[in-house]
């Protein structure tokens, strides 16, 4: 009886152990069982952050590339633009050098005018030797052989078509170095040869010698283009017969191309008639002229006009004090 209870009590136990192996397996099941879902959301939190990231981080890759393109966009407009300066710097560049070849043909024609000229000089008759003797020495209010001694300054000006067609950037710069030799007047005055006014609202009146001014005459000049029938007596006759008061140096600045005038000796006596000598042999007003040899350009053409104008402002000018300057070119 004792050796079959032991055997039962060990089969109990072993049963006992077996069910307490299968409960604490199960436990366990239930145990991982319950925590399962929490590590599951902790994981789709952590993947949805890391999502959001990678979105702020998409966000901001794309934000700098639109910069990026915008800046790149820029960039090239700015090349473009240099392209263009740096194409209109080579033209710029050839019509310098072009102009340096014309400036250099200039001195070699000016070399042989002068050699010429001093040929010239070597066969002058007893007669011409004579009359040379009388020309007046240049004294130090000249440039370039030009009084620069008058408190007031005038310009009369050829606005016909031949002018403004052929040498008017020319006389436009003309003009320019002519207010450089005056660096400083008490009025200025420009007209035409007819005696029209470049600015209306100062007819009759000087205008004031000041930075601006001069500005504006020569920005206004660049496209003035008044009627003009190429005879600068009207324009001279008004000019002093307007402006002239004693005790005052006034100079005139005829700019012409030719004289369609019916007489040189009729403009001189009239010219001489209204510039009336003083008791010193002065003239009221100085007398300068500037001719430009457009008629000498122009194919087809009389040539005698050109001649004419050039022979009246010789003249007008050594009878009233003042210089002819004829240019051999119409280039600026």
């Amino acid at each position: 009886m004792r050796k079959r209870r032991d055997v039962e009590a060990f089969s109990l136990s072993f049963l006992d152990c077996i069910c307490c192996g299968f409960g604490a397996i199960i436990l366990l099941l239930v145990l991982t069982k319950v925590f399962e879902p929490i590590i599951y959301e902790d994981t789709v939190r952590e993947l949805e952050g890391q999502l959001a990231d990678l979105q702020q981080q998409f966000f901001e890759i794309r934000g700098e590339t639109d910069i990026l393109n915008r800046n790149l966009t820029s960039k090239q407009e700015q090349l473009s633009l240099e392209h263009e300066r740096l194409a209109r710097l080579q033209a710029d560049l050839s019509s310098l050098r072009s102009r340096f070849e014309a400036s250099e043909d200039d001195s070699e024609l000016a070399s042989i005018i002068q050699k010429r000229l001093a040929e010239a000089r070597q066969s002058l008759t007893e007669e011409m030797q004579r009359l040379l003797a009388n020309v007046k020495e240049l004294d130090e209010n000249t440039v370039g052989g030009i009084p620069v001694d008058s408190e007031y300054i005038i310009f009369v000006i050829d606005t016909s078509g031949s002018m403004f067609g052929y040498a008017w950037d020319l006389a436009v710069r003309k003009v320019q170095e002519t207010l450089a030799i005056y660096p400083k007047v008490k009025g200025i005055q420009v007209m035409n040869d007819m005696g029209k006014y470049m600015f209306t609202r100062y007819q009759g009146k000087w205008i004031p010698d000041t930075p601006a001014r001069r500005k504006a005459i020569v920005e206004r000049l660049r496209t003035w283009n008044a009627f003009s029938n190429s005879s600068p007596v009207e324009g001279i006759n008004r000019a002093i017969s307007t402006f002239y008061t004693p005790g005052i140096k006034i100079s005139i600045y005829v700019f012409g191309d030719e004289f369609t005038g019916t007489s040189i000796e009729h403009v001189v006596d009239t010219i001489d008639r209204i510039n009336k000598e003083d008791a010193q042999g002065n003239r009221l007003v100085r007398i300068h002229g500037v001719g430009f040899p457009v008629q000498f350009l122009r194919p087809g053409h009389m040539q005698a006009t050109g001649i004419r104008f050039a022979t009246l402002m010789r003249i007008l000018s050594e009878k009233n004090g003042g210089t002819f300057v004829g240019l051999n070119s119409v280039r600026p």
